[in-house]
């Protein structure tokens, strides 16, 4: 790919440095911002100032960088100063050290406002990468002992441009113009890569839907996604992992990129889920398998009212009986407080006060209209505990067995067909005579959480494009399989 023409000339370099609260660009605020502009050999001006971030600066930060409370209580804050600095930046080269840090502090800043910022980036980082290959440390402290640079005054902003701008211009005469020149233009024309990935991943990588896979050093895995457009996604990851700490983190221990195609979107969900939950990746959030989820029966006891009971054994076919899935006892705890509270129901019928004799303990509140002493009307207690709870009745499988949920993507020319069965998606293949050859038994699947909330949504759900749902005879479905 030809790079960008750069011209030092008519080319306006602004070196920026930030200090800040700390490391996430969501969450954390700038205290100091330190610009010093170059041109054609020469500084053509400078701009700093301090910020009030709106939020303490933590000690250790105090510490390391000497800007404390006290200094920034006073100083403007960042909305009064940001027509300011955007006019400051405009049609320069935004030059940083480990741009993704300050980038994306600026670009969050002016979002908070509810204005977009952008500009042409470049990191000095990749700069001594690129020049410099056979070294491998290229942070500030290591550029300064190793090409002799003036000590400076670290972590303020002005220092480290000072120290940031005459690696620059040590570069410019250690290498010629011409060179300089031109690995700048293709750093600025090259989407955001990560340094450690090869700088065509993304020409690799399809265009179509399904999961994606981050890999560390020693093939740690690092992060699973999805998405209906791999190429596009796995993009966004590196033009905005410089939005917080974590995405810097990642991106610096990327070294590989793996994938597997999906026909639609949702076998893409239901992949990056089983992935996530079995494969345990360092860098995901979203929860991962539950050890036992819990759920609510409803049961009559001896005097006829209906009694709540916790379940920690889903039935996958008894679905209908369950209220709810919870990830813990807690969890399950906590609702049905809830419910009992807007109910008028008996803590001690749905198990939240040990048995023993006498009223509840709600009952003396007058928060219990006195089921556990007999006081309530049987008919009508039962019908507001089945009121209470008819929202959390889990969905019953409405099929005799197995349906297969047909995905075809024209792009890619692949056919999936998703196989489930009491809400579990048990299997996939990629032919209707592959469905109905299928063979479940001694097939390994357990109730999740997740997937059932999918696989409803995506069998049942309002508002759902229609798709092909071909069915599997229930005389064709294993023991292991069926009630």
């Amino acid at each position: 790919m030809a790079g960008i023409n750069i011209k030092f000339s008519s080319t306006t370099f602004a070196f920026l440095d930030i200090e800040t609260t700390g490391g996430s660009a969501a969450t954390d605020r700038i205290t100091e911002i330190g610009i010093r502009f170059w041109r054609d050999g020469a500084v053509v001006g400078e701009w700093q100032t301090l910020l009030n971030p709106q939020t303490r600066i933590p000690p250790f930060i105090e510490q390391l960088t000497g800007i404390s409370n006290p200094m920034v209580a006073a100083a403007p804050l960042f909305a009064d100063i940001a027509d300011e600095l955007e006019a400051q930046l405009n049609g320069v080269v935004f030059v940083a050290h480990n741009a993704r840090f300050d980038y994306g502090f600026i670009k969050s800043e002016f979002r908070r406002l509810g204005r977009l910022f952008g500009a042409k980036v470049l990191c000095t980082v990749k700069l001594s990468r690129r020049l410099y290959p056979e070294f491998r440390r290229h942070n500030m402290d290591a550029l300064i002992e190793r090409h002799g640079l003036h000590t400076v005054q670290r972590h303020r902003a002005m220092g480290d441009v000072a120290a940031m701008l005459e690696f620059f211009c040590h570069a410019l005469a250690e290498h010629g113009e011409p060179k300089v020149s031109a690995v700048i233009g293709e750093l600025l024309q090259r989407p955001s890569i990560p340094s450690n990935l090869p700088v065509d991943v993304l020409a690799d990588l399809p265009r179509g839907p399904g999961v994606y896979r981050f890999y560390g050093e020693n093939d740690v895995l690092l992060y699973v996604g999805k998405s209906t457009n791999i190429a596009q996604r796995v993009a966004s990851h590196f033009s905005g992992d410089h939005n917080s700490s974590r995405g810097v983190r990642m991106s610096e221990s990327l070294r590989r990129v793996e994938w597997t195609e999906t026909a639609g979107e949702l076998g893409a969900l239901l992949l990056e889920l089983k992935q996530i939950k079995s494969l345990k990746p360092l860098f995901n959030r979203r929860s991962r398998a539950a050890k036992q989820l819990v759920s609510i029966e409803l049961v009559r006891g001896d005097e006829g009212y209906l009694q709540a009971r916790l379940v920690r054994e889903i039935e996958p076919d008894r679905l209908g009986s369950y209220f709810g899935l919870f990830r813990s006892k807690r969890d399950a705890e906590r609702a049905l407080g809830g419910i009992a509270a807007k109910n008028e129901l008996c803590n001690k019928l749905l198990g939240l006060e040990p048995d023993h004799p006498g009223p509840c303990f709600q009952r003396a509140l007058g928060r219990c209209m006195g089921a556990c002493e007999q006081a309530d009307d049987v008919a009508r207690y039962n019908l507001r505990m089945q009121i209470a709870f008819h929202g959390l009745r889990l969905q019953t499988w409405p099929w005799a067995g197995p349906v297969g949920l047909v995905e075809h993507n024209e792009a890619n020319g692949r056919t999936d067909i998703l196989v489930f069965y009491n809400w579990m998606h048990v299997a996939t293949v990629h032919s209707e005579e592959a469905f109905f050859d299928l063979s479940l038994r001694g097939q390994a699947v357990t109730f999740d959480l997740d997937s059932y909330k999918l696989v409803v949504k995506a069998l049942m759900g309002r508002n759902v494009r229609p798709a092909r749902i071909i069915e599997l005879p229930a005389a064709g479905v294993p023991d292991v399989l069926m009630p």
